[in-house]
């Protein structure tokens, strides 16, 4: 399988998801308008990758910032990847990092650890 790569600019993440190693990660800004649009591809190569069970991945968030609509989008991710581990044996782990000063982001890497049911690591920088 391919690996998936978006190259990121002032409102658009980076996104290198890696084939290989089961290591995905999702960096910078999103804020962007057509969520939906942005993410379908993401979420085709998702549902690609995962049909195979029992894969080992993590998810790697280090974003700077990000919008309501990608907020929901990225939950969305998160729900797919729950669903992989406890549907397909697969096991996940998802890496949020934050700046130690910025106490926004810690707070939504606090809430969506509250909001699946993964392995969920809060690792300031």
């Amino acid at each position: 399988m391919e690996n998936f790569y978006i190259e990121g600019s002032s409102y658009i993440p980076e996104v290198h998801f890696d084939a290989q190693t089961g290591i995905l990660n999702i960096s910078g800004e999103s804020y962007h308008e057509y969520t939906l649009e942005f993410f379908q591809p993401i979420f085709d190569w998702l549902a690609e990758y995962t049909a195979e069970p029992g894969k080992t991945i993590t998810l790697n968030f280090r974003m700077t910032y990000f919008n309501t609509a990608s907020s929901r989008r990225f939950l969305e991710i998160m729900g797919f990847l729950e669903d992989y581990q406890y549907n397909k044996g697969g096991k996940v782990t998802i890496n949020w990092y934050y700046e130690k000063s910025d106490l926004d982001m810690l707070e939504s890497g606090e809430e969506y650890a509250e909001d699946v049911k993964l392995e969920f690591n809060l690792i300031p920088y």
